[in-house]
């Protein structure tokens, strides 16, 4: 039987109300460079909470956000750190915590259009060279197409290590009230279950969506993997992001945070998530500590 498994929250908003400055385009990548005490203290915070897997803050740390100067002189150095203060913070919890390279989308959040196949490897092998030493599982995250995927399966493919790859679906209204579910490229669920149970990854899950579009991405991916009788694990980790969200890019601004998904609320989608076969269930952005900890309460005591 699969054993459950929770994953971390949102890191940004975490970073905010512990008193780190976030501004674009650095976002939590700022963190890092003038308070990563407090990055460490995010880690730790949702590890109480019961988290077993924790993901190293590198999602900023790329051109798009940091620049091609900075990344290039310093990038190596704040990738490191990133993952310095995961496996400290993993290795005071007491008990097991996985540490997930976290390999984010190196031309932009929810731009499939703007992805380029030639240049991605000399910016994913930065990543994957520096994280090396402290991840314990790499995890490619809100990833928009299958190429995007794909691209971290060969950045990783030399390390040893499992990879897990998480995609981000399209959840504007037409996705929320039923429609066939889908990545922000336009490509199918099905499509994208269809190229990991081929690509070795160990899990496939959803991230930084609305919760009411994962539960037809789980059911999807699953009966795809019951089908090809491959081992494949299914995660969520859906966003609190108000609906306004979908007219503007990931990386502009701060989006506002839904009032109505409160702890109890999210803990209630992420009982459905385990219903439809999700083993990873977790949170992204506006999804905090306290999220975490009713819903591993939760998940734990069914």
């Amino acid at each position: 039987m699969t054993t459950l498994k929770i994953l971390d929250g949102g890191m940004s908003r975490e970073l905010l109300r512990l008193g780190a400055e976030l501004k674009q385009p650095e976002w939590s990548a700022l963190a890092l460079i003038n308070s990563p005490q407090i990055v460490r203290q995010v880690h730790e915070e949702f590890i109480a909470a019961g988290a077993d897997v924790i993901t190293t803050n590198s999602y900023a740390l790329v051109p798009f956000h940091i620049g091609e100067e900075r990344f290039s002189k310093e990038g190596p150095a704040l990738i490191r750190l990133s993952g310095e203060l995961a496996r400290q913070a993993a290795e005071k919890a007491g008990r097991p915590v996985t540490v997930a390279g976290g390999l984010p989308p190196i031309f932009g959040s929810y731009e499939p259009e703007n992805f380029d196949p030639s240049r991605v490897q000399d910016y994913l092998s930065v990543l994957v060279e520096n994280l090396d030493a402290y991840a314990d599982v790499w995890l490619g995250e809100t990833l928009s197409l299958i190429a995007e995927g794909e691209a971290v399966r060969v950045a990783v493919k030399d390390t040893g290590k499992p990879f897990w790859i998480s995609f981000t679906l399209a959840d504007d209204e037409a996705q929320v009230k039923g429609g066939e579910p889908k990545l922000r490229s336009g490509e199918t669920v099905a499509d994208a279950a269809l190229w990991a149970a081929g690509s070795g990854a160990e899990a496939l899950m959803f991230n930084c969506a609305k919760p009411e579009v994962m539960e037809a991405a789980v059911r999807t991916a699953s009966a795809i993997f019951k089908e090809k009788g491959v081992p494949i694990e299914i995660g969520v980790y859906a966003n609190a992001f108000e609906a306004d969200a979908d007219d503007s890019a990931a990386n502009e601004g701060l989006h506002e945070t839904r009032k109505d998904l409160t702890d109890d609320a999210y803990s209630r989608f992420a009982c459905n998530w385990a219903d439809a076969g999700a083993s990873f269930i977790g949170g992204c952005c506006g999804i905090g500590a306290a999220h975490i900890h009713t819903l591993a309460g939760v998940l734990r005591g069914r």
